[in-house]
């Protein structure tokens, strides 16, 4: 009795095992099977660039400032105005320079009257030191007079010596006084458009230790980008590379140009260290206006007519510039090994290892009732 239960415990053990095998097996082939993203390997460009933030700014800007104190009587333009280089752009008030004008002509006038008189006197003395000499050759006059008659002709000399100096200061001081009257009128030095006014009409400006602003005038035709490079970058970075930008109101435009010149003197930002390169954009249709932000990417190199594939496809390293990658093939996956060359931060050059066509696992996720 005793055997027969132990026989019946026995097979019911035994069909619980082959019922739980049975599930294991009927959910091991209705399991659901990993669906993998992959991208087929093809020939592409591949490049190395430096990203920074940067800001616009005229190639060519100039502060437009006063030479002469004074109030700014009429002030012609207003901020956005375009402007043709010698255009009349305000007027300080100019009679101040006026009278200095006059004034220095009266001193003039003066002086010459004096000349007049001076050299009237000075004939007077040479023909009196002649005669004295005359009369001394006949013992006529005595020695003392001789010399009187020669002091007073070099003093009449010397007179007309110091009125001639005067005149001349003077005369400085006339085109002096005539190149501030000019000063007055404040022209364009360039042909641009009016960025800023700082001084209104009617303010009074001193330019007695500086030349006061009274507004700023940008060429706008071409654009200067100051683009803010990390010291881990600039050094890979030397004028000639090629660079673009793009703005935040159109991103899918790019303005492209050539590196000029990398700024010696760095800026300090929250603790980093930025230097500035800079390069020029055209800019005709003045789209691109002053301060705008670039997002600016500077070309250091780059390979053409090579095979690519994302760094996520990358697997562990085996060796020097050795990985591992997951291909797939007819459904199955399979690992090879590949060489890299060139890689930016996306991108990396396959030099040995795939094929063009190639499918190359990037990733994998359940399918959605797996969840």
């Amino acid at each position: 009795m005793r055997m027969k239960f132990r026989m019946k415990k026995f097979y019911w053990l035994l069909l619980a095992a082959g019922l739980i095998l049975a599930l294991w097996g009927w959910k091991k082939l209705n399991a659901p099977k990993p669906q993998y993203q992959t991208l087929i390997v093809r020939k592409g460009e591949l490049s190395q660039s430096v990203l920074a933030t940067g800001k616009l700014d005229a190639l060519s800007k100039v502060d437009v400032g006063a030479q002469v104190s004074g109030q700014l009587k009429t002030l012609s333009v207003e901020i956005g105005d375009r402007v043709k280089k010698g255009q009349l752009l305000g007027v300080i008030d100019p009679e101040q320079a006026q009278n200095q004008i006059r004034e220095v002509e009266a001193t003039l006038m003066e002086l010459n009257a004096q000349r007049q008189q001076a050299q009237a006197e000075m004939r007077l003395a040479k023909v009196t030191l002649g005669r004295q000499q005359a009369l001394a050759k006949k013992m006529a006059v005595s020695r003392q007079e001789l010399d009187s008659a020669a002091t007073e002709l070099a003093v009449k000399s010397a007179q007309l010596g110091t009125i001639d100096a005067q005149i001349k200061r003077n005369q400085a001081s006339l085109d002096t006084a005539k190149t501030n009257l000019e000063y007055t009128r404040i022209v364009a030095p360039m042909a641009g458009e009016v960025t800023e006014i700082t001084t209104r009409q009617g303010q009074t400006v001193i330019a007695a230790q500086q030349a006061p602003n009274i507004l700023t005038l940008a060429d706008m035709s071409t654009m200067l980008v100051k683009a803010q490079v990390s010291e881990a970058d600039v050094i890979h970075l030397h004028p000639g590379l090629r660079a673009w930008f793009t703005v935040l109101g159109d991103p899918s435009t790019r303005y492209e140009g050539t590196l000029k010149d990398i700024l010696p003197t760095p800026e300090k930002v929250n603790d980093a260290i930025f230097y500035n390169a800079r390069f020029e954009v055209p800019n005709p249709k003045g789209i691109l206006r002053l301060d705008m932000t670039a997002q600016v990417n500077i070309q250091l190199g780059g390979k053409q007519d090579i095979l690519t594939i994302p760094l996520s496809a990358l697997g562990d390293a085996t060796g020097d510039r050795r990985y591992k990658v997951t291909v797939l093939r007819n459904g199955e996956t399979h690992e090879r090994e590949v060489v890299i060359g060139m890689r930016n931060d996306t991108q990396v050059e396959v030099v040995k290892g795939l094929a063009q066509g190639d499918e190359v696992v990037i990733g994998q996720r359940l399918p959605e009732n797996a969840r």
